[in-house]
């Protein structure tokens, strides 16, 4: 059977490339006659594996020395909680300022509301979340533990255009949906989380880039797996880590330095979202969803108008080999989700589909 073009929104597709490195090595990972699936965490080989996938990842991203790169579990679901429990700390105020701009965000929200006081400082809730606020470095309070956002919003497609100044509150991003996807200046950030399953590799793996100065400030009671003071001295070892997952990690960070970088990358997603933004905008059946200063590159809601089109379209995609574009009960309609391995041919004949579909429906 042929391969699909995958437009899920999580976990996504990988790379062809590495999918075929990882089977190739699947019984026997570089001589060790193992499969990296059964492999001690222990062994010298699966701590290379680690060691060269944090380095690759700092190249990628070129994240200072004063942060440390951990490879965790739990998914950016646990990072809700995990982030307030050891920042909540770090000011008597106790207090979280969270920009409101979808689902995420309110179960950031949600989570933090257990260990101290939160702050909405702005949402695009009265929309539908379908654009990003405008925010300003005196709408954060200075007093405040920490300040969070999510860059890029999954379900909604929208995306944060600048990185706001939160002054000396240290800055949080989900950035699940969107690391490695496009140019990001790491220093403008506390702590950067991420969980795998979208541009990094296969779910059970969660990125967490975090601000030395940051660890440490965990409330009393924090269980001792929630604290990163425990995973940073560990080297990200304390328990086993998701070996396999992280190994695909590594696979994959190898495969975008040979694209060229997350720069060349970013590239290439734009091309990928402009294709099909353009025809949207031009398109007499199908319309996006969100205002365009604020569209996501990697993750593109869009309607018909109709249910029962938005159904057949579905139907018909699947048949033709374009699978998970059904978008989210939110939102209705249809989402293509064109993370870093979509190739730009698969846009490219999704649109070409969606013109079809769109002479025979108007």
């Amino acid at each position: 059977m042929a391969r699909v073009y995958n437009f899920s929104a999580g976990p996504s597709m990988l790379p062809e490339e590495v999918l075929r490195i990882a089977a190739g090595e699947m019984l026997d990972y570089d001589g060790t006659g193992t499969s990296v699936m059964e492999m001690s965490h222990r062994s010298a080989a699966f701590i290379k594996i680690a060691a060269d996938a944090e380095k690759s990842l700092r190249e990628l991203m070129e994240i200072p020395d004063n942060y440390k790169v951990l490879f965790l579990q739990g998914g950016a679901s646990t990072q809700f909680a995990m982030v307030p429990l050891n920042l909540m700390g770090r000011s008597p105020s106790k207090t979280a300022d969270i920009v409101n701009t979808g689902m995420w965000s309110k179960k950031a929200i949600s989570e933090a509301k257990k260990f101290g006081t939160v702050r909405v400082v702005a949402t695009s809730e009265d929309k539908n979340f379908t654009y990003i606020p405008e925010l300003t470095k005196d709408m954060f309070d200075q007093s405040a533990s920490y300040a969070h956002i999510t860059p890029n919003n999954t379900i909604f497609g929208t995306r944060y255009r600048d990185i706001p100044d939160t002054g000396d509150v240290p800055l949080v991003a989900d950035m699940s949906s969107c690391i490695l996807s496009e140019k990001y200046d790491v220093k403008k950030f506390g702590i950067i989380y991420a969980g795998a399953q979208k541009n990094v590799g296969p779910a059970g793996v969660t990125l967490a880039i975090v601000r030395e100065d940051l660890i440490g400030n965990e409330l009393d009671g924090t269980p001792t797996m929630l604290g990163y003071k425990i995973h940073a001295e560990n080297d990200s070892m304390y328990n086993t880590p998701p070996c396999y997952s992280l190994y695909i990690a590594k696979l994959v960070f190898d495969w975008l330095k040979a694209k060229g970088g997350v720069a060349a990358m970013q590239k290439i997603n734009e091309e990928k979202a402009n294709l099909l933004y353009d025809f949207l905008d031009n398109s007499k059946l199908f319309k996006g969803t969100v205002e365009k200063k604020y569209r996501s590159l990697m993750n593109i809601p869009f309607v018909t108008g109709s249910e029962d089109l938005d159904k057949a379209f579905d139907k018909q995609a699947i048949a033709q080999g374009f699978i998970n574009l059904k978008g989210h009960r939110s939102v209705g309609g249809m989402r293509a989700s064109i993370y870093n391995a979509m190739p730009v041919e698969g846009v490219k004949k999704l649109v070409e589909f969606m013109k079809d579909f769109e002479s025979k429906n108007t």
